[in-house]
C-alpha cells in the first residue's frame, strides 16, 4: 500500500474526531478571516452586498444566498468570539443529547429562519441595516435545551452584558475625541469579565457577575431585556434573528419532547 493511500485515510479520521460543534465553530473561524480579506480587498459595500444579509437586496430578489453566507460572518473579533463561546458551551451540550445529524439540522435551519425574521423585521420597520452572525442559529440550540432540559443550571454572564449596553448608549453621549479609548477599555473589561471564569478563585470569577438560571429562563432574559432597550436606544443586534432561531429552537424541541417522550424524561431528569 502506498504511502498517498495511507495519509488520506489517516487525515479523515483526524478530521472524523472532532464534533459538529467544533467543526461549525472552525467554519466559523475560517469564513471570518476570509471575510476580513475580501472586506480589504474590495470594501465594505461588496462585503455587505455579497455576504451581509440585507432586507432591501432580499426584498428585491437579489443577494439571496447571504441567508447563508450571513450565518458565517461576523462583524468583529468579539462578535465572532462571544458568540463562538457561548457555541461551544451550549452546542456540545445538546450534540451530546441528539446527536450530530440532529444537532446540524436545528442550527442550520434556526439560522435560516431567523434570517428570514430578521428581513421581515426590516420590511415591517422599514430597517435596511445588513446582519451578520451566528446569533440565529446559536438562539435555536438554546430553545432546544430550554425544552429538553428546562431545570438544568447554567450561568448567564451578566457582567459583559451590562458593559455592552453602557459601551451602546455612552458612545453616542461622549465626545468622539473620547469613544476609541473608551471602547478599548470596554472590551478589554469584556475579555477579563470572560477569562475570569476559567479562575479558581471564587471572588475573581465574581468580576464576570454570573447568574445561575434554570435553562427555560435562559431565552427569556437573553431576548427580552434587549429587545425593551432597543425601542429605547438603537442597539446594533439583531433581536429579530435571534426570535426566528429561538421559535424554531422551541418548536424541535417539543417535537422530539412529543416523539421520544420516555427518552426525554429521563435525559430531562438527569441534568435536573
Amino acid at each position: 500500500m502506498s504511502v498517498y493511500q495511507v495519509y488520506p485515510e489517516k487525515k479523515k479520521k483526524i478530521f472524523s474526531r472532532f464534533s459538529v460543534t467544533v467543526r461549525l465553530i472552525i467554519l466559523n473561524l475560517v469564513i471570518y478571516f476570509i471575510s476580513l480579506f475580501v472586506l480589504s480587498i474590495y470594501g465594505e459595500k461588496f462585503f455587505l452586498d455579497n455576504l451581509a444579509l440585507t432586507p432591501l437586496l432580499i426584498l428585491s430578489g437579489k443577494s439571496a444566498w447571504t441567508f447563508l453566507t450571513s450565518m458565517f460572518v461576523h462583524g468583529s473579533f468579539f462578535h465572532i468570539f462571544a458568540n463562538l463561546f457561548s457555541l461551544f458551551f451550549i452546542g456540545t451540550f445538546l450534540e451530546k443529547i441528539i446527536g450530530r445529524k440532529r444537532f446540524f439540522g436545528v442550527y442550520m435551519i434556526a439560522g435560516l429562519v431567523g434570517g428570514i425574521f430578521f428581513v421581515l423585521s426590516g420590511l415591517i420597520f422599514s430597517n435596511n441595516l445588513p446582519g451578520v452572525g451566528a446569533s440565529g442559529a446559536i438562539f435555536g440550540v438554546l430553545g432546544t435545551l430550554a425544552v429538553l432540559v428546562p431545570h438544568s443550571r447554567i450561568y448567564l454572564i451578566i457582567g459583559p452584558l451590562i458593559v455592552i449596553v453602557a459601551q451602546i448608549i455612552l458612545t453616542n453621549i461622549l465626545p468622539l475625541s473620547l469613544v476609541p479609548t473608551f471602547n478599548l477599555i470596554a472590551n478589554i473589561l469584556i475579555f477579563v469579565m470572560i477569562f475570569s471564569l476559567f479562575s479558581f478563585n471564587k471572588s475573581l470569577r465574581k468580576i464576570a457577575v454570573p447568574l445561575e438560571l434554570s435553562m427555560w429562563f435562559l431565552p427569556l432574559i437573553a431576548i427580552v431585556p434587549l429587545v425593551i432597550i432597543g425601542f429605547i436606544v438603537p442597539l446594533p443586534i439583531g433581536n429579530s434573528a435571534h426570535i426566528g432561531g429561538l421559535v424554531v429552537g422551541l418548536v424541535y424541541g417539543f417535537y422530539l419532547k412529543e416523539k421520544f417522550p420516555n427518552k426525554i424524561k429521563t435525559i430531562s431528569r438527569h441534568f435536573s
